[in-house]
């Protein structure tokens, strides 16, 4: 029998719908802000100084200005053997390919997980932001699956990832609401197909003499003993991300919405900023849509969007906004 949740709000569908209610009130007319970049630069910097808390709010873009990217040199790196024989040019879409066995499949994404979610970023963007709102009352609603908050140190208690998490596996069904964290037998995928793990948890392949990877040393294959099925009913496990209806939330997520909405009720009369990170148009209703509500619908709070080629508000809250077009990383160096 699945756990009863009821008792607990769900912050997730309460913000969903508040902030569908609001932009179908709204005249469509969008603004990019007012006054120069340095100008909002600083706007921003004292609102974060000044607000009683901060609500962030982050998509792909920040892991993107982070430098976790699906495609170029990483994916050449640990990806090319998929790459030549599947005709597969991303891992974004590696992960929706019909691969001819399990065995090939968890090959596949035995790498894209562990180089998505164990692997340090290059990039620092978290770290900055962490020390951005350390001292604030904050939290964070994130669509990301990367766990890269967790790593950079914010609070596990402040933080809800609406859409899953790369460490952890679900039965397909799903025959119960539970999930499961996967490193130790992702590590030993990656070990039986040819690759090492480094010091500081980096994925080594074995190279050739001119430094590229010598796929030909790696196996496009996992044993079959390594892959994972359902402890419960026997089926096949696969990836707590959120695609259809089958997605697993299973205590910890409900307990992250809830205290979502308990955050969000607590300060909805207070200066609270609203702090949206690289939230693309993919899926503007788990973020951006309620931020522009609860912007809309307190006089002391304040809305602010950091992205590359998509800062924008709606001309209602102009006034209340801080849109600043630019790479994440840099706009924090700035």
């Amino acid at each position: 029998m699945n756990p009863n949740y009821s008792e607990l709000r769900n912050g997730y569908l309460e913000s969903i719908q508040k902030g569908m209610q609001t932009v179908r009130t709204l005249s469509g007319t969008i603004s990019r802000g007012n006054g120069t970049k340095e100008e909002r630069l600083k706007r921003l910097l004292e609102e974060i100084e000044t607000a009683q808390a901060i609500v962030i709010g982050a998509g792909a873009g920040l892991s993107t200005s982070a430098g976790l990217t699906y495609s170029g040199e990483k994916f050449d790196q640990y990806f090319g053997d998929f790459s030549n024989r599947y005709g597969i040019r991303d891992m974004y879409s590696g992960g929706f390919y019909p691969f001819p066995d399990d065995e090939t499949r968890w090959a596949w994404w035995s790498r894209h997980i562990y180089v998505n979610r164990y692997v340090y970023p290059p990039g620092s963007v978290y770290n900055t932001l962490l020390d951005l709102v350390k001292d604030k009352d904050y939290f964070v609603i994130t669509t990301n699956v990367d766990h890269q908050f967790q790593k950079a140190g914010f609070d596990k208690e402040r933080l809800f990832c609406t859409q899953g998490d790369y460490g952890l596996w679900q039965c397909s069904r799903p025959c119960h609401q539970r999930t499961y964290d996967n490193k130790g037998t992702v590590v030993k995928m990656l070990l039986s197909q040819g690759f090492a793990i480094g010091e500081n948890s980096e994925l080594i392949a074995p190279v050739m003499e001119d430094g590229k990877t010598d796929y030909a040393s790696l196996s496009m294959k996992v044993p079959s003993g390594l892959v994972p099925y359902c402890p419960v009913c026997g089926e096949p496990m696969t990836m707590n991300l959120r695609s259809d209806d089958t997605f697993v939330e299973d205590e910890s997520w409900h307990k992250a919405s809830a205290a979502y909405a308990q955050f969000l009720q607590s300060h909805q009369d207070q200066h609270v900023l609203y702090l949206e990170l690289g939230v693309g148009a993919n899926t503007p209703v788990i973020i951006k849509y309620p931020f522009w509500h609860e912007t809309l619908h307190n006089d002391k709070a304040l809305y602010a969007c950091l992205n590359l080629g998509e800062a924008f508000c709606p001309k209602e809250i102009e006034e209340k906004s801080i849109c600043i077009d630019g790479d994440i990383a840099d706009c924090f160096e700035e």
